[in-house]
Parts: structure tokens; sequence; C-alpha cells
């Protein structure tokens, strides 16, 4: 009788070492940087590495933790009741945020992950962005708003949008510490180059002013991204102040788990949007 493949006993004591480990961190019998120790809790403040996005993760379902995480934020914020206030529309384990590492003008309602994933953004992208791109501070975030019950593209039939659960944000741009103004709007496009179309101001415009999370299976399918034309001349250098607002939307896209604007399509030509919840996409 032949020997069972030795394959097999490799398998078995990986896995038996992955368990060791395991039980090793969790009793205490093996200490590591809490930074590195996957069931530490996350901190806001310690320089992200590989296990971040999945703490960032753990602690967004966990109602608990993510108000314990949320406490250390540089944020200004009360906590709210939970509230339905129609159908698929409502909020729970949410807070109202007058104040983040900046003003922000009025206040506004976000669920405690979404609320913890902006303060990740702000203090792991937006503020490295600023100074990298722009050497100065962001003192003020400029936006139009977060908790609002409606659907998607604001249809009558369509499916709730995220706005609607209180894990939706839409930024408009930003002033600096030193007092320049940066707006997705009028900065996004190239030097020089005149603002991409849009029918912002209208009202149809105004109500697709929503993420479209639902289509993003389809944004990921390389058959629906524009063919780019590899006889044209190279792309004209970027603003400064583009250049930053493209950073801002790249290192969102680390915390949230949709990040729309210009680059998606004209109903996000003077917005952000970054969202928890459904599927990722970036543009």
């Amino acid at each position: 009788m032949s020997s069972p493949p030795r394959r097999h006993y490799g398998g078995l004591l990986f896995l038996l070492l992955i368990a060791l480990l395991a039980w090793a961190l969790i009793d205490g019998a093996l200490r590591i940087p809490d930074r590195w120790n996957p069931f530490a809790p996350l901190r806001i403040d310690d320089t992200p590495n590989l296990l971040t996005r999945y703490k960032l993760d753990r602690a967004s379902a966990d109602p608990a933790a993510c108000r314990e995480a949320l406490a250390q934020a540089d944020m200004r914020y009360q906590p709210m009741e939970d509230r339905v206030t129609g159908e698929g529309c409502g909020f729970d384990n949410a807070v109202r945020i007058s104040r983040t590492s900046g003003a922000v003008g009025e206040a506004f309602s976000l669920s405690c992950r979404a609320a913890l994933s902006l303060a990740m953004w702000e203090r792991h992208s937006l503020q490295q962005a600023a100074q990298a791109h722009l050497d100065s501070p962001v003192a003020r975030i400029e936006h139009f708003g977060s908790y609002s019950c409606r659907n998607l593209y604001g249809r009558e039939g369509g499916r709730r949008s995220r706005h609607a659960t209180a894990d939706a944000f839409d930024i408009a741009g930003f002033v600096l510490e030193d007092g320049r103004r940066v707006r997705v709007l009028g900065d996004w496009g190239e030097a020089g180059a005149a603002p991409p179309a849009t029918a912002v101001g209208d009202a149809t415009a105004a109500s697709e002013r929503e993420e479209i999370a639902a289509a993003a299976p389809a944004s990921r399918d390389s058959a629906s991204a524009p063919e780019r034309d590899e006889t044209s001349t190279p792309e004209a250098p970027v603003s400064d102040e583009a250049a930053f607002l493209r950073a801002v939307r790249d290192g969102a896209c680390q915390w949230f788990d949709a990040v729309l604007g210009p680059d998606y399509n004209a109903a996000h030509a003077d917005h952000f949007h970054f969202d928890r919840g459904g599927g990722r996409i970036c543009r």
C-alpha cells in the first residue's frame, strides 16, 4: 500500500501553525505591535499598512467598535438617535458632524462607518495631498450634504441611494488655510482647459447628484471603459489644483467603497461622491 502524498502532511502542518499563531495572538502569549496585529482595534493615527483596511471594515461592521474608533477622530460630532424616515430610508448608529479637521459649514449626518472612513481619508489622504500639491493645509470642506431620503438619480421607481441611509457624502471643493479655493467643477480639468461639459443647475442634473453603485459591476467591465487612442499626443500636464483633486479622489478610494467624480459622468462634474456599502468602484 502506498503512503499518503506528503503534500497532505504539509497542508496540515501549515494549518496547525496558523492556528497556533492565532491562539498565541489572542491569548497574549505572542506580542506584536498593534498596528501589525490583525486582532487589535483600528487606530486612526497609525500609519496605514496592509491590515488597515481590514481593521476599518471590521470596525465598521461592529457599532460599538465603530464608535470607539471614531472617538479618536479630529472631528466634532453628536450621536444621533436611530431613525426611520420612510421605506428604505433612515439610519442607525449615525452622528451629526459639525466640524472635521477643518470647518464644514452646515452640519451633516453620516453613519458611523461613513464618518470613520471620512476621518481616515482626512488624516491619511486629504491633508497630505494638500501639502504635497498646494503647500497649504485644507481649512474648510465645501459640501452638498449627506443624508437624504431619495432614490438613485431621483427616479421614482429606482432603488434607494446610499444617501438614504446616511452612508454617502458629496464634496464640492475645499478652501485652503492660505485662502485659496479649489473647486471640483472649475479645477478638475487640465491646465488652461475649459471645465467639462455638464448640465449643473439643470433640474435633471441636480436630481442626478447621486451615486450609481448599482452600476459598479458594469463599470469594472473593460468593455465599458472608453477606448484610448494610442496615436494621440500625450496628455497635457494638469495644474497643481487638478493634481490635488486627483490625489484626493484616489486617496478616498482607499477608505470608501464607492468614489465617483468628473471622470464618471457629467452628473458628477461638480462634486465627489463618497460612500460606504454596495459594490467597490473608483472613478
